[in-house]
Parts: C-alpha cells; sequence; structure tokens
C-alpha cells in the first residue's frame, strides 16, 4: 500500500510540472510571437470607393506618389508627407518646396514617368482625370485611387474626397474642422452675392482665345456653391468651355467679369489683361465700374479641390463681391 501511495504521490507531482512547463511555454510564444497573429490587426487596410472602382488602401501609407495638386496642397496642409509629384510642367508656387530635389519627379500631370514612379516603391498612388486613362497601368505598381472633382456636385465631391483622405490618413478631425470653417465661409459669400443682385460672367482667356464657363462646368462653383447670378444662363456645360468672342461678352454685358488666366498658369505669351480689356469690353458695365477680377490661376486652373485651395477661391469671390 505504501508503494502504491508513492506512486500515485509521484504522479501527480510529474502532472504538475508538465502543465507548469505547458502554461510557461505558451506564455514564452505569447511574448516571442510565436502565436498566430491576430488577423483583425494585421490587415490594417481601409476600402476605397473612387471614380475607378474599388481599391483596399494601407492606412498611413508610405512613399506616397501625387498627381493631383489639390489633393497635394490638402496633404502638405495636413503634414502628410508624400514622395513623388508630377514636376515636369508647372507647380504652383505655394506647392513650391515639391518642386525641389528633395521630392521625385515623377513626370508630368499628362505623361507619368512609370519607371520613377516604380523606383519610389510608393504604397499609394492618388491621380484625378488627367491619369484616369492609365489606371490599371498605375494599379500594377501600387495601390490606386482616383480623387479628382466633379464639377457638377463640386462641394459633394470634394468633402467625398476629403473624408477619403482623412480615412486614409486617420486625418478625420482635421478634416471636419476645415471643412466647416469652409462651409461658413460659402454661406456667408452666397448671402452676399444674392443681396449684392450682381451677374457674373467666367471666361477662360488662352492666348488669343476666350471660352465662357457657366454652372456645373469646370468653375461652375461660383454660380452652383457661391451664389454668383449667371449673366448668360444658356452656357454649354464642359470641362473646355463654350467658344465665344468678346462682342459675345458685351452682348451679356455682366456686372462682374470673371477670369481665368491659363497662359499665366502654363506659361503662355499673351497675359490676360492684353486680351480682355479691348474696345469692346471696355463697353461693358463690368470695365467700366472696375470689376473685372482676373481669378487666380493656380488655385482656379492648376490646382483647385483642396483645402488650400478651395478656401482661396470661396475668398476670390469674396473679395470680388465687395
Amino acid at each position: 500500500m505504501k508503494k502504491l501511495g508513492l506512486l500515485l504521490i509521484t504522479s501527480l507531482l510529474l502532472f504538475i510540472i508538465a502543465a507548469c512547463g505547458s502554461a510557461e511555454e505558451g506564455e514564452q510564444n505569447a511574448n516571442t510571437g510565436n502565436e498566430a497573429p491576430n488577423t483583425e490587426e494585421a490587415s490594417d487596410t481601409v476600402t476605397v470607393k473612387h471614380e475607378l472602382g474599388e481599391t483596399d488602401v494601407p492606412v498611413n501609407p508610405e512613399n506616397v506618389v501625387v498627381f493631383d495638386f489639390g489633393i497635394l496642397d490638402t496633404l502638405d496642409k495636413l503634414g502628410i508627407n508624400v514622395a513623388g509629384v508630377a514636376q515636369a510642367g508647372t507647380v504652383p508656387s505655394y506647392l513650391e518646396k515639391y518642386a525641389s530635389d528633395d521630392y521625385t519627379n515623377i513626370g508630368s500631370l499628362k505623361e507619368p514617368d512609370l519607371e520613377a514612379i516604380s523606383s519610389v516603391d510608393p504604397e499609394l498612388i492618388i491621380i484625378s482625370g488627367r491619369q484616369a486613362e492609365m489606371y490599371e497601368e498605375f494599379s500594377k505598381i501600387a495601390p490606386t485611387i482616383h480623387l479628382g472633382v466633379d464639377t457638377t456636385r463640386y462641394m459633394e465631391s470634394f468633402k467625398e474626397n476629403m473624408a477619403i483622405i482623412g480615412e486614409v490618413f486617420d486625418k478625420q478631425e482635421e478634416i471636419d474642422a476645415e471643412i466647416a470653417t469652409i462651409e461658413e465661409s460659402i454661406a456667408a459669400v452666397s448671402e452676399k452675392a444674392t443681396d449684392s443682385g450682381e451677374k457674373g460672367l467666367i471666361i477662360l482667356a488662352n492666348d488669343d482665345k476666350i471660352s465662357a464657363y457657366g454652372a456645373n462646368s469646370r468653375f461652375g462653383i461660383i454660380h452652383d456653391v457661391l451664389g454668383v447670378a449667371q449673366a448668360d444662363e444658356n452656357i454649354e456645360a464642359s470641362t473646355h468651355g463654350m467658344n465665344v468672342t468678346f462682342e459675345y461678352v458685351v452682348e451679356q454685358d455682366p456686372d462682374i467679369l470673371y477670369v481665368v488666366d491659363r497662359a499665366a498658369a502654363v506659361g503662355g505669351e499673351t497675359s490676360a489683361p492684353q486680351l480682355v480689356e479691348n474696345e469692346l469690353v471696355e463697353n461693358t458695365k463690368a470695365f467700366k465700374n472696375d470689376k473685372i477680377v482676373y481669378l487666380n490661376p493656380e488655385y482656379w486652373y492648376l490646382s483647385g479641390g483642396g483645402l488650400v485651395s478651395v478656401a482661396q477661391m470661396v475668398q476670390d469671390i469674396d473679395d470680388s463681391l465687395n
């Protein structure tokens, strides 16, 4: 009996030692990362719905490549680093630091350099309208999202893009605060525009030619969002505008003539004042009342759709109504 009792006690001790050893081994595995990874934490990505499809994007991606200057000014304002920028062309002066050697030149807005993009080893590529045709090629290099602004629904589209930036870069609170400020300014400007009763006409000056823009067009935010009445409500909505003459401008006789100088933005030869302030236009109310407003082409033509550019665009129209 004594031998049997001793045997039972010995077996029990061995069992306890083995159990303790297993617990200690499990703890060591947890500490050294030998456990199966938590798949929920490992897949730190968001699915972005954009104009060209759906793309899984890592949260806070590194080596970001950006083609759209509006998105670039947003990232800059939020303090988010980028690696590659389209430097082969005109970079807006307010973003001039991105034209330096500190950033990889990824080509131009219309002719991207795929080799340069690949060399950056990006985790995200952000494009807009001018690069849309190359979406599939970009997607072979890295996750690619299209964040161009839909001018037929400018503010809705702008806010959707900003929400995506907020989600991808974990900057939702900052984005919400900036949007709230912009919307307050828009409400004030729209009220001022309505009270003024002034009618505006928007033209793009391109060397020796002009084209007119109305609601739902590239610069339609002036009418659709900021409340400036149209001198001509029959302008065809388009990206490139409706080809017009200065006789047309005189016929419409706007209270305010808004001019976007493309030549100034891309290095053309003819300045807008030279072209616009001619003998015909001198007969308009806009000229007589010193209401020919030259909009900053860096915000209106080169960028737009960014936290910085949209805020400045609102300010430009506010200034024009004084």
